[in-house]
């Protein structure tokens, strides 16, 4: 290799190298309801639970396990989990209130729970959008970019799963197309499939090829996320899925999704409420798959327009519920999800950065210990932006030094060697403590753009969503694999093309 070339690496991994696996919150929670608030919400929880129920729709097993447990199901379809809320509270109590989610490369490894803090981004969308290819389906090429660029930026610590739905690959088959790449193409960790049991179990098995039955009896490999069918509702999906997951040890994600006025009463703190039962029953559900089984309480909760129907994001009733679920969440002694640069818009434009950075921020404060979607979501989550998931991740940078450094009172922080130094009217620029923390004293975001307007113009009047493509293409033009043992990248291949021959190709 030349000396030019070892030097635009050298730069490269300077540019996009990760210091930090996940964030360890050194600033106080953003708590905003009193005891008597929390009690009367927590009230709310146990009647639904106890009075409405949750219903668990087409999967005997799932029945099965319940009545196993001394709770019949009830109802017209006989599939009506009501139960005591202190059972259903006792039963939450085993799962694990934090847990490491082993990364094939363990300095990528991250804790979920406690005072950690992990940005994954987007999950589900079947569209991307560039700035020169315009708003398409999502093609595996796509998706095979996407997680090279999750692998490659330094504040996403994790790599979703769905980061855009490959298209171009039958539906019955693209799991096994999606677990590859994030298996090869990164080393970070990452979510499983689940949309139907044998997906969930492929995932199991390509997870058991790179980590080892051993290792994966004894430690989370994997974690999955599902929704309920709210209102009320845990269809096959959700309940077959924890079967699989839960019943091997690996952590489940379940996250109600609530728009308020649809699947939820058009107030906030029932829908919150409404989220609280919904999540804690399906936590006793994976306990009694398997006791300790480690559990992640979701929170999607949405404002709507209720003239079009369309949800809405960034908007005061979201935040607010952000802020409570963190309580709530806190209380039982789960970790949390919340969702993250959220927003409607459908380019990046002056409403994306409003609804992103209002959502995010109160996900941040709130303390979503695994923040899904913090990078990349546009039009409501049916697109994956490159230029956005680019520009939320730089932006995650400044949430992870607020979060983490908060503000320092050290000697070093107090600076009384530079006073002395320097003179009433004078400057700091060139006093000793300057020179000796300039590099490190603020955070400095990558693609933001604080030089004089000549400079700017001298360079091409670019404005973020152009220095942000520009960004995105260089780190695909520098990417470099990770290493992984050549026998076990083989063994993954050899199943993913084994179980295709296998599945019939379904385009539905």
């Amino acid at each position: 290799m030349n000396r030019r070339k070892r030097s635009e690496r050298k730069k490269n991994q300077e540019v996009f190298g990760g210091p930090s696996p996940y964030i360890k919150r050194n600033i106080p929670f953003f708590d905003i309801l009193d005891e008597e608030q929390l009690q009367i919400i927590e009230g709310q929880v146990d009647w639904l639970i106890e009075n409405i129920g949750i219903a668990f729709r087409d999967d005997p097993t799932a029945l099965s396990i319940w009545r196993k447990a001394g709770i019949k199901p009830c109802g017209e379809y006989g599939d009506l989990i009501r139960a005591d809320a202190k059972l259903i509270r006792k039963l939450c109590s085993f799962a694990p209130s934090k847990f490491t989610q082993h990364a094939r490369n363990p300095n990528r490894s991250v804790t979920i729970g406690g005072v950690n803090q992990v940005f994954a981004p987007i999950y589900g969308a079947p569209f991307v959008r560039d700035l020169k290819g315009g708003r398409r389906y999502a093609k595996l090429e796509d998706f095979q970019k996407l997680v090279k660029l999750t692998f490659m930026h330094p504040n996403l610590h994790h790599g979703s799963f769905v980061i855009a739905e490959p298209t171009d690959i039958p539906v019955s088959q693209r799991h096994l197309d999606m677990m590859l790449a994030h298996m090869v193409l990164s080393d970070k960790p990452h979510l499983g499939a689940i949309t139907e049991k044998s997906r969930a179990q492929d995932a199991i098995e390509m997870v058991e090829i790179v980590f080892g039955a051993a290792k994966l009896q004894n430690d989370v490999c994997i974690m999955a996320n599902v929704n309920t069918n709210s209102p009320l509702l845990v269809d096959k999906v959700a309940s077959e899925a924890i079967q699989v997951y839960s019943g091997r040890g690996q952590a489940m994600v379940v996250t109600p999704f609530i728009l308020s006025g649809a699947m939820g009463p058009v107030s906030t703190t029932a829908a919150i409420a409404q989220a609280m039962a919904e999540v804690m029953v399906c936590c006793a559900f994976t306990q009694l798959v398997y006791k300790g089984a480690p559990f992640v309480m979701g929170n999607f909760l949405s404002s709507m327009s209720l003239k079009s129907g369309a949800p809405t994001f960034g908007m005061p009733e979201p935040v607010l519920s952000n802020y409570v679920i963190g309580q709530l969440a806190r209380r039982v002694g789960l970790p949390l999800r919340c969702g993250g640069s959220l927003t409607a818009s459908k380019i990046e434009d002056a409403q994306a950065a409003f609804e992103s950075a209002d959502s995010m921020h109160s996900t941040m404060m709130a303390g979503s210990n695994f923040t899904l979607h913090a990078a990349g979501w546009l039009e409501g989550g049916l697109v994956t932006g490159f230029e956005k998931l680019i520009m939320d991740a730089d932006r995650l940078g400044s949430y992870q030094k607020l979060l983490h450094i908060g503000l320092e009172t050290d000697e070093n922080a107090l600076a009384r060697e530079a006073y002395n130094q320097v003179r009433p009217g004078g400057h700091f620029l060139g006093s000793d403590h300057t020179m000796q923390n300039y590099k490190e004293a603020f955070y400095e975001p990558k693609l933001s753009d604080s030089e004089n307007v000549e400079s700017w113009e001298d360079s091409g009047s670019k404005d973020m969503r152009e220095r942000a493509y520009e960004r995105w293409n260089n780190m695909l033009g520098n990417y470099e694999a990770p290493l992984l043992d050549a026998s076990k990248k083989e063994e993954l291949h050899e199943y993913v093309i084994r179980r295709k021959k296998e599945i019939p190709e379904a385009w539905y």
